[in-house]
């Protein structure tokens, strides 16, 4: 995680191969938790106010054709397509990304598990879900500097930590409560926290996090469902009136 004292030196530096970045982006993709919470603010969305300042941004075509409908996610090809977010923005993504996920005691922040390079892959792959992402995000990157040079004369990445802070105070949330002016950067901002916690969650040590035990190995014979896991599924069973699947040992 980059220091807040030394921001103005602070440059995120993927520690990621283009295979690895590859595989989480797989993952991401078929994540239920990025799927869904993709329309979570769609009735709001229909709603968004148009005031305040939006960049107007004229992004290049996506023209990469991918790799197919049935990709190797054990051996990634090494690169599909082109990364397109620059320096500037793996910076941006990198300090918002860590104000989402810092770093706490033992558990790394979001850019320490180069978080910041799958939403790379995200925003660069040439399929329609990610380049409707990759408008919504690029040009809420874009807001935030905007939003940095009104304030305080300096890009996000420039700024004091109680200036950038400030910022993500008025945008931090998407609701009913939110100010007209900060509508569109809300929702924008929303999607990108999404896609932060994502991608993070995926890794190993965001599954570590959160106390996911799948996929480990249990030594010696299986010692079948503990006396509190029978009692609960007997209670549901005799609520549906199925009382004779109960479990009998």
């Amino acid at each position: 995680m980059h220091s807040q004292k030394s921001v103005d030196s602070y440059k995120y530096s993927s520690g990621m191969t283009r295979r690895e970045s590859l595989k989480w982006l797989g993952l991401l993709a078929a994540g239920s938790a990025v799927s869904l919470t993709a329309g979570c603010s769609k009735v709001l969305e229909e709603t968004i106010s148009t005031q305040g300042h939006w960049p107007s941004l004229e992004l290049p075509a996506i023209t990469a054709k991918g790799y197919g409908t049935d990709p190797n996610m054990l051996l990634p090809p090494e690169s599909p397509w082109p990364l397109t977010l620059t320096n500037e923005q793996l910076t941006l993504v990198a300090i918002l990304a860590d104000y989402i996920v810092p770093r706490e005691g033992d558990s790394p922040s979001a850019s320490d598990v180069d978080v910041p390079s799958v939403i790379n892959e995200w925003v660069s792959s040439p399929y329609n879900g990610q380049q409707k992402d990759r408008v919504t995000i690029l040009h809420g990157l874009a807001w935030i500097d905007d939003e940095s040079i009104l304030r305080y004369k300096k890009i996000f990445a420039k700024l004091k930590a109680v200036e950038q802070k400030a910022i993500l105070d008025d945008i931090a949330y998407f609701d009913d409560n939110t100010p007209a002016q900060f509508q569109r950067i809300g929702n924008a901002f929303l999607r990108f926290k999404n896609l932060i916690l994502g991608a993070y969650f995926c890794t190993p040590q965001g599954c570590k996090d959160i106390g996911y035990l799948g996929n480990v190995p249990i030594a010696g014979d299986y010692p079948g469902p503990t006396a509190q896991a029978k009692a609960h599924l007997d209670n549901v069973l005799a609520e549906l009136g199925l009382t004779q699947y109960a479990y009998k040992d």
